[in-house]
């Protein structure tokens, strides 16, 4: 079910639908059926499996033992993760089918019984692997669902258990691997250190939830498996490198951009910046424009429109002259030049090189028309394609080097920009609330002298200015935001050691004197960093599936609902590799309302929890009407999907009837694995679900930043 947009419409009409309100489309006929990710694996000797499945159970019985006899062990039942791994690995490989071939046996007995090995030394509380150098395959357990996630460090030979000095760490974001089994991605961190090994620093191989390109529950992983490893070894935080080739390339400049403050160096390799251009959408018949609310949504992981936030740290790309993905680097540049305000950069060109495009040597790749604060170089190999090119590592590290060398913790001077509350901070500077999300907002801040600021805005309502660490106790002096002075007599009686808040109210701004006068500004629905939508937002924290256990409205909602929530249990386990926490209506407690995102399922009639809510949501929903918006349709065949704040728990979302919004088709290229669908939408159940769509959406759009439908 293709979407195509209504030609007669005018384009300005649509662009004002689709982003204020709603926006409904045409839908071809489904797609073929698409070639399942992961992809089905071998069949094995029938002795092999029996040999597995049993080693399984029982390490599967000796982790239930270590759960219970560790209890008083906290310190050792944290490393429990450190062997589920390698159960898990096996399990799903023989549970799922995913042995790619017949050699990854010897695998899985080489997994289990590294287990075992540490099992046995659990038991005696000796845990070898917490002190080893070289390469340790490490875990975590995941907030977002309870799983059981791998990682890989490589320790330097040259460490000691409780040094002192922190040492930089390097993350490493692989490359797309559709048969990246946990079984496999064991497997290359028991044998491989990979690309790049600096001297003396620490290096993560990330998972990342296996092949979405560290994407919503996969960019969470980055920042679960740092807290796992911050615990085990001594890693300085102000040298931090996000790295990585091919879909890692794509990652390392999704991390790099969104994340700017955290970075001594961002060294990415080919991959990809944004959507539109990479996969030429828009350019035939065959690849048409999605809907404009989809395209909306591309600023959510698009890097192109925060490459200002490369503003503090040093970008160091790599590319192979005549490799596609070079594209991803000339892209990359040719914003940056548009940041820096040349308005019509020149599009690079495939096995070209404009003259301070970069170059094969460290020394001449620095990119020339980037705003002075974005320091930027492209390392190009010369007749190169999709590979890293061994003679070109040392140039690449010399820049790496050099940049973390130079690195400023705590920048006078920051520039952030940002398409959404999602995304609102940047080392010491957080927006705190946006006059419309989805548009371009800008913070920019300089601590000028010892108590003075200047602030610029854009499409900022609210924001937090956090005193760098050192600055000590010194009196504020004054403020300058957007040319209005505010001067000291007006702010809190505090230093500026903590922080300031400012709220822009009647067209000025005013000082927040407090955390309880901050608050305020949420009063009642509003949008701020931890609720802000859209639907694929509430599956990046603690989210529960709730599953109804009364009868539907009407038969073929309720049918279609029991279909999607079992589609989003299984998309969930082989997209992200975790299963879905789901629970009957009737079992919901408190305490899944105050740690958990609730993913309700069916209606008003079938499921209790949303019935005891459907009053404070923007809809109404009888066996008879559905409406929405100021508009009503036929419920009997016809179901709402959205995100909202959960009134028993405003702190968290409800959503309805939907898991993550893309499905089948886009698993077939990580630039593609982008939200399908905003904050709320109305799907016809009468066309069926396929590998794109949940059935035909009638109408979808985005709510205010008070949670309210646009009037148009």
């Amino acid at each position: 079910m293709t979407p195509v947009l209504p030609a007669s419409r005018p384009l300005r009409f649509i662009l004002a639908a689709a982003i204020l309100t709603s926006q409904a489309f045409a839908q071809t006929a489904a797609p073929a059926p698409v070639r399942p990710v992961p992809p089905p694996g071998v069949a094995l000797p029938d002795g092999d499996r029996a040999e597995l499945q049993a080693g399984v159970v029982a390490l599967g019985k000796d982790i239930t033992v270590l759960r219970h006899s560790l209890q008083s062990k906290p310190e050792l039942l944290a490393l429990l993760p450190d062997v589920m791994i390698f159960h898990k690995a096996v399990d799903w490989a023989l549970r799922y089918n995913e042995f790619s071939n017949v050699k990854q046996v010897a695998t899985a007995k080489k997994l289990l019984e590294l287990g075992n090995q540490r099992v046995s030394e659990l038991k005696a509380g000796k845990p070898s692997w917490i002190t080893a150098t070289g390469l340790v395959p490490r875990g975590y357990l995941s907030g977002i669902d309870g799983s059981v996630q791998p990682y890989g460090m490589v320790v330097p030979d040259d460490w000691k258990p409780g040094e002192t000095t922190p040492r930089r760490l390097d993350f490493w974001c692989h490359g797309r691997g559709e048969t990246l089994s946990e079984l496999d991605f064991l497997n290359q961190r028991l044998t491989s250190k990979g690309e790049y090994t600096p001297a003396g620093a620490f290096v993560l191989h990330l998972y990342g939830r296996y092949c979405c390109a560290n994407k919503f529950a996969g960019e969470v992983d980055l920042f679960e498996a740092l807290g796992g490893a911050v615990k085990q070894y001594n890693i300085d935080r102000t040298k931090l490198i996000i790295r990585g080739f091919s879909m890692g390339g794509g990652s390392t400049w999704q991390f790099g951009t969104h994340f700017g403050g955290l970075w001594a160096a961002v060294q990415p390799g080919a991959g990809f910046g944004e959507t539109k251009e990479f996969m030429r959408l828009g350019t035939t018949p065959d690849k048409p424009l999605p809907p404009v609310w989809e395209q909306t949504l591309w600023q959510w992981y698009d890097s192109v429109g925060y490459v200002a936030n490369l503003s503090n740290t040093t970008t160091v790309a790599y590319s192979g002259e005549i490799d596609g993905q070079k594209q991803a680097a000339d892209i990359m540049i040719r914003y940056a030049r548009m940041d820096a305000g040349n308005a019509h950069p020149p599009v690079a060109e495939l096995g070209k090189v404009a003259p301070g495009d970069g170059s094969p040597k460290a020394a001449e790749s620095r990119v020339t028309g980037t705003a002075p604060d974005v320091v930027f170089y492209h390392i190009i190999a010369p007749q190169t394609p999709h590979k890293i090119k061994p003679e070109e590592k040392p140039e690449v590290e010399a820049m790496v080097d050099a940049g973390v060398a130079r690195h400023e913790t705590y920048p006078k001077k920051v520039r952030f920009t940002t398409y959404t509350m999602i995304y609102h901070n940047m080392d010491w500077v957080h927006v705190l609330g946006m006059d419309k999300e989805w548009e371009r907002a800008e913070l920019n801040a300089e601590h000028k002298a010892a108590g003075s600021y200047e602030v610029t805005t854009k499409n900022v309502s609210a924001f937090q200015l956090v005193a760098p660490a050192g600055e000590g106790n010194e009196p504020l002096h004054e403020v300058v935001i957007d040319g209005q002075k505010l001067p000291a007599s007006t702010p809190p009686a505090q230093p500026v050691q903590g922080s300031l808040s400012f709220a822009k109210a009647d067209g000025k701004w005013h000082y927040v004197a407090d955390s309880q006068q901050l608050a305020q500004l949420h009063a009642g629905p509003q949008k701020h960093a931890g609720v802000c939508g859209p639907i694929d937002h509430a599956f990046m924290s603690s989210f529960v599936m709730v599953r109804p256990t009364g009868k539907p409205f009407n038969d073929k909602v309720g049918g279609w609902a029991k279909g999607e929530l079992e589609h989003a249990i299984d998309f969930w386990r082989k997209t992200y590799r975790g299963d879905a926490p789901v629970k009957d209506d009737t079992a919901i407690t408190q305490d899944d309302i105050k740690n958990s995102n609730l993913i309700l399922w069916g209606d008003p009639s079938s499921n209790k929890v949303l019935a005891q809510i459907i009053a404070k949501l923007p809809l109404q929903w009888s066996f008879s009407q559905l409406a929405f918006g100021g508009k009503s349709y036929d419920a009997a065949h016809t179901a709402p999907v959205l995100i909202f704040p959960n009134p028993l728990n405003p702190s968290k979302y409800v959503v309805l009837n939907s898991g993550v919004t893309f499905r089948e088709q886009a698993l077939l290229n990580n630039a593609d694995q982008t939200p399908k669908l905003p904050d709320w939408a109305i799907i016809d159940l009468n066309t069926p679900p396929d590998a794109k769509w949940p059935g035909e959406v009638k109408a979808a759009g985005f709510f205010d930043e008070q949670w309210k439908v646009p009037t148009r």
